[in-house]
């Protein structure tokens, strides 16, 4: 005996172990599934952060990280008064004014 119950009937046997395998087969698909499914989410996800993501109606556009990090450096350079780097600079020489 194979722990299985059989019917003595070769045919009903048969068809129970396929329709079982056939359900295992189908169960794995369907784990594997999901799991596919969430890792494209996921990677979904990270590309649209990292590329950005352009406005559709009601929603506003979102850089890239390329573009956020451009912004960033370009507040870091001196440009004459209105980057952070100028406001950082005023406010440490009106600091040695006070000082000194």
């Amino acid at each position: 005996m194979t722990g299985l119950a059989e019917t003595g009937v070769l045919q009903v046997d048969a068809l129970a172990a396929w329709a079982t395998a056939l359900g295992a087969l189908l169960a794995l698909v369907a784990v594997l599934w999901r799991t596919v499914r969430r890792l494209h989410a996921a990677l979904d996800a990270w590309s649209e952060d990292w590329q950005g993501a352009p406005a559709r109606p009601g929603v506003p556009a979102r850089p890239g990280v390329m573009e956020r990090l451009a912004s960033i450096e370009h507040e870091l350079r001196r440009n004459g008064g209105g980057s952070l780097r100028d406001a950082v600079d005023r406010v440490e020489e009106a600091v040695k004014e006070l000082q000194g």
